[in-house]
């Protein structure tokens, strides 16, 4: 089973519209395009999974580059997604060193680079020391 990217596609293309497209080159197992979570529209990329990989392969070179509405495909083998590193800087900011209720000290990083939080007043947006 191969896994396969498909990037660079028109925001109105559905799952059924990317499962016409590959099912002329072998049998398709599985069709997905990735939406936005709040607004639910297409980002524009999508995944196909093909049960065997010569006809992925040849699916891969025939489409890859072609183009379809107004855009032409970026088609290529799916890479695993990367695990990605834990956030540093730590809390929302609040009240912390010299901001006071003046806006949000330097959020957690401990020194003037952290972003701080809102504050309650003003300023606060921009972390850091204030004088």
């Amino acid at each position: 089973m191969k896994n396969i990217y498909v990037g660079n596609m028109d925001y109105a293309t559905s799952e059924q519209d990317l499962r016409s497209l590959f099912e002329p080159y072998g049998q398709v197992e599985n069709v997905s395009v990735a939406k936005d979570k709040f607004s639910g529209q297409s980002r524009g990329f999508g995944f196909v999974e093909m049960a065997n990989d010569e006809e992925a392969n040849k699916a891969i070179a025939e489409l890859n580059g072609r183009q379809v509405g107004s855009r032409a495909l970026t088609v290529n083998e799916a890479r695993p997604r990367e695990a990605r590193a834990p956030r540093s800087g730590g809390g929302y900011g609040g009240f912390g060193g010299r901001g006071g209720n003046r806006g949000g000290g330097g959020g957690g990083r401990g020194d003037s680079r952290g972003g701080g939080g809102r504050g309650r007043d003003r300023g606060g947006d921009r972390g850091g020391n204030r004088w």
